[in-house]
């Protein structure tokens, strides 16, 4: 009786976390809700057309970083924000095409709400249908750079690579960026808030 009282007292913390079990890691519910953020509204997210594996959730990561780092695993497609007690928090992501992937450690130098996009030059030389953003391409629910962006810097400066939301939820789990890392716009949202500046990126 003391167990299964126990049982439902774990289960009720969970709930009121929003969070459900599944083989070891925790699924965050209501993740992928409709919610105003700033002058926009973020629309929901389909999870039922999201594979399981790349849905917000903690579980366990056995790493030797401290917490606050991240770890972008790029051939599984997902990142990982490390806490304490032998924990993290794991994202599903998008990742470079062919050709665009990339490797090696950097730095949030610094963090933007719903920046502005501005197409790199060899960007534009490969698609010129984006010249006309070349000054920048206003914040939106439309701009590739989605609600947040994590701008990576390394020992030689900016690395042109970065941690950012998507409206294009169907791309997570993909090889579909030009070397960014990308998220669901809510999971990128939940990333900024935990990620300070200076925060240790590593890309394996």
């Amino acid at each position: 009786m003391r167990g299964l009282r126990i049982f439902i007292a774990a289960a009720a913390v969970l709930a009121l976390a929003g969070c459900s079990t599944t083989g070891g890691s925790s699924l965050m519910l209501n993740a992928y809700t409709a919610k105003s953020d700033g002058a926009y509204n973020l629309p929901a997210i389909p999870v039922s057309k999201i594979k399981k594996q790349f849905r917000r959730q903690i579980v366990s990561y056995d790493t030797r970083e401290k917490p606050g780092t991240i770890i972008v695993d790029t051939g599984a497609k997902h990142l990982y924000f490390v806490l304490d007690g032998g924990k993290a928090v794991r994202y599903g992501i998008g990742v470079g095409r062919e050709g665009f992937t990339w490797s090696g450690t950097a730095r949030v130098a610094f963090k933007r709400e719903w920046p502005t996009w501005t197409p790199p030059a060899p960007m534009i030389q490969r698609q010129p249908e984006l010249a006309k953003y070349r000054g920048g391409m206003k914040p939106g629910l439309t701009n590739p750079l989605g609600a947040r962006a994590l701008y990576l810097y390394n020992k030689r400066g900016d690395t042109g690579y970065r941690l950012h939301g998507t409206p294009e939820w169907w791309s997570i789990g993909g090889n579909v960026s030009s070397g960014c890392i990308r998220l669901m716009n809510q999971d990128i949202v939940d990333l900024y808030e935990r990620a300070e500046p200076g925060a240790k990126v590593i890309v394996l």
